[in-house]
């Protein structure tokens, strides 16, 4: 359903953009689908406009298809929007185990990558029995080298306009030239409870909220669509503000 959430503010976006930010998807291909759906008939029904749709990151974990979320993502090719992939921590953690870092694995697993490694055709029972070196060989070997690129090639952060966009936020006082990958990945309360301006609308997921949280620093759209069902956008154009939701 469209939100009810809707205003303006001070903020904008160059004049002829819109922008619609997707929030965490954890595997929901189904919802995915939905939503995209539903922005495509939203974006056809406002007019032309130079249209770009970013995923906040987190595509993958928890939910049952986090291989088709990725791939749809990686071939996007529909017409009446670009696509911009921002990386998140579940991707990063998935990327730090394909490069050998098992110490990452069982907390991946985890929060996640069980459902994550299904997808990909890994059986369930071998989780259960096989040691870390089995399993980071099966990840390796299931995960396709054209998704794992694409993946490690995923930018931390997007600036447009008077809005930058980051998985999981900023850190405060810090300029946002200068961010650190794991600030961008993971920051939590730091970022939440900062009153400070950013010198931008910092547009985050990673923290999940039953609705959109919007503050004058900040908009969280992760809705916590794995177990919610509800995935989120915020659309921006101009000085608006607006909701879609699966």
């Amino acid at each position: 359903m469209k939100s009810p959430f809707r205003n303006r503010n001070r903020s904008a976006l160059p004049s002829g953009e819109r922008l619609y930010a997707i929030g965490d998807i954890h595997g929901r291909f189904d919802l995915f689908e939905t939503l995209l759906g539903k922005i495509e008939a939203d974006n056809a029904d406002r007019g032309p406009a130079d249209t770009t749709i970013i995923l906040l990151g987190d595509l993958i974990d928890r939910g049952p298809e986090s291989a088709a979320v990725v791939e749809h993502a990686r071939s996007w090719s529909a017409g009446f929007a670009a696509m911009e992939v921002l990386l998140g921590n579940h991707e990063a953690s998935l990327l730090a185990v394909l490069e050998g870092e098992t110490r990452w694995l069982d907390s991946w697993l985890g929060y996640g990558g069980r459902e994550t490694l299904a997808s990909y055709g890994v059986p369930a029972d071998m989780l259960d029995i096989a040691e870390s070196a089995e399993i980071a060989h099966a990840v390796r070997s299931h995960i396709p080298e054209s998704h794992a690129a694409w993946l490690k090639a995923r930018p931390l952060s997007l600036r447009r306009g008077d809005y930058l966009f980051a998985h999981a936020g900023i850190r405060p006082g810090r300029d946002l030239d200068a961010q650190d990958a794991k600030d961008l990945l993971w920051i939590r309360s730091e970022f939440l409870d900062s009153e400070a301006d950013h010198g931008a609308v910092i547009v985050h997921g990673h923290s999940i909220a039953p609705q959109p949280e919007t503050r004058h620093n900040r908009i969280g759209i992760d809705t916590g669509a794995y177990f919610s069902d509800t995935l989120t956008a915020l659309c921006l154009e101009g000085r608006e503000r607006r909701f879609i939701q699966s």
